[in-house]
């Protein structure tokens, strides 16, 4: 039984098929591990579980005047190394937010490029045309202002990446100005088209670091927050849903999203349209695009897009003939397009969540909802109580109220997206339960992949007092 439910965890975690990454073994990418399980797992106590699940924890609170009051984000892994990426950033040039996560798969290459440089494309195309001639003139390629960026390029990619966003801004300053849904798509495209052909130099050979980023595949959801304007752009399996707040003062979960995997009928139904009647088998098996690959949308992941010939050529030499999937005979079979979401952000939306599926996995868009809402009633408890002069004694009444109910709620995270991530790992019908949690973060590595995958978690708070005034702006 033990040897069956590793066996079923290490392919439902696994994006890809064993055998292209068996190749990459081969190649280096990878070292080789055998997995073992050990049932006296040693326990960790709860100052280790804090320390590991606090690592990576990040809040961010912005000034009053804005649509967002703060963002709680926090990552878990279990890849090594973690192949999960989150990003948030502020545009430079209309105060634009921007917040996304990003789910690799095969290596983290593909994950890191798009965490680095999609909100520069997704910028660039919603700038006006004299603020783009400015960019190119003076190259100045600093559109939005990046938080918790813990990372660089090397020189080298550096300046690649950064030629292709000016060419990137120089096609778009001779484009007509599109609608932000258009612009947003077209960017996302443009980024994936761009990362394909920097697998290629310039003189037609391989260029080996850019292969990495290529070969290897990431799924991702990016929002960007205007005002009270939420655009949300999905490609893959990552998943967003909006906190509301009704009047009976209970929680609904509004999913902005659906997972683009062969859950989805719609989606199975897309890809089997384009592909003859013959493929009907084979095109989707086991779940899986072509049996390799669970979500049914991502970028990079080119030897799933490019032409078999092309494919001979310029992959194979480095990954070995299973670079080239089984029954490859109508590509491209997979896409980097969005599905984009456009939501009017309302006094009753509270937060939005945006998540990797390490965590839906794990958790209901509604658990997580109630969970982050359970979350800000404790929190707010912990905060000096301020009553306005103007208030009538019911209304202090009622604060007070809500003020008792919440010290009874008092969260052991102050990060949100902490409390959702020790909630999915220890959560029982009971509350968190330290063994359990300890029992998941005491896997050693080369069996912790097979019970959980790597998960990120980002919760933006919506400052509602603003939405409001601006709501029929």
């Amino acid at each position: 039984m033990m040897v069956l439910t590793l066996v079923s965890n290490l392919f439902s975690h696994n994006k890809i098929s064993f055998s292209f990454i068996n190749s990459l073994f081969k190649c280096g990418v990878y070292r080789a591990s055998v997995p073992s399980y050990n049932i006296n797992t040693p326990r960790l106590s709860p100052a280790e579980v804090n320390r590991i699940l606090t690592k990576l924890e990040y809040t961010q609170e912005f000034a009053p005047g804005g649509p967002i009051k703060s963002f709680d984000t926090n990552q878990l892994r279990s890849n090594d190394p973690m192949e999960d990426m989150r990003a948030e950033a502020v545009s430079l040039h209309d105060g634009g937010f921007y917040a996304g996560v990003i789910d690799g798969h095969v290596s983290p290459a593909c994950a890191q490029v798009l965490a680095k440089r999609m909100f520069h494309y997704v910028d660039a195309a919603l700038l006006p045309k004299d603020k783009l001639k400015s960019i190119i003139e003076h190259k100045n390629l600093n559109l939005v202002k990046s938080f918790n960026d813990n990372y660089e390029f090397v020189t080298e990619l550096k300046e690649k990446y950064e030629k292709s966003l000016l060419q990137h801004i120089d096609i778009l300053s001779n484009k007509e100005i599109m609608a932000t849904k258009d612009a947003i798509e077209y960017a996302l495209l443009k980024l994936d088209d761009d990362i394909s052909c920097e697998g290629v130099h310039e003189n037609g050979e391989v260029d080996r670091k850019g292969m990495t980023v290529c070969m290897a595949g990431a799924v991702a959801c990016l929002a960007y927050i205007k005002e009270s304007e939420l655009y949300l752009a999905s490609v893959g399996d990552c998943q967003a849903v909006v906190g509301v707040l009704n009047d009976s003062k209970t929680w609904t979960a509004n999913q902005l999203n659906i997972a683009h995997n062969s859950d989805c009928p719609a989606e199975v139904e897309r890809i089997l349209s384009e592909h003859p009647p013959s493929e009907s088998d084979t095109v989707i098996s086991c779940e899986r695009l072509l049996g390799q690959l669970a979500p049914l949308r991502a970028f990079g992941d080119v030897r799933y897009k490019w032409s078999t010939q092309k494919l001979k050529k310029l992959a194979v030499p480095l990954f070995g003939s299973t670079a080239i999937p089984p029954n490859y005979y109508t590509p491209p079979y997979l896409t980097a397009k969005p599905d984009i979401t456009y939501h009017r952000i309302t006094p009753k939306d509270k937060f939005l969540v945006i998540a990797s599926d390490g965590l839906w996995e794990l958790l209901s868009p509604l658990e997580v909802v109630r969970m982050v809402g359970e979350h800000m009633r404790g929190k707010a408890a912990l905060t000096p109580i301020r009553i306005p002069k103007d208030k009538k004694l019911k209304e202090i009444n009622s604060i007070l109220l809500a003020r008792r109910e919440g010290l009874n709620n008092v969260p052991e995270d102050r990060n949100a997206a902490t409390h959702l991530i020790r909630n999915a790992l220890g959560g029982t019908d009971i509350g968190v339960e330290h063994s359990r949690i300890s029992f998941f973060l005491s896997f050693p590595q080369d069996v912790v992949r097979y019970y959980r995958d790597d998960i990120s978690v980002t919760v933006i708070y919506f400052d509602s007092e603003f939405i409001s005034q601006n709501l029929y702006m």
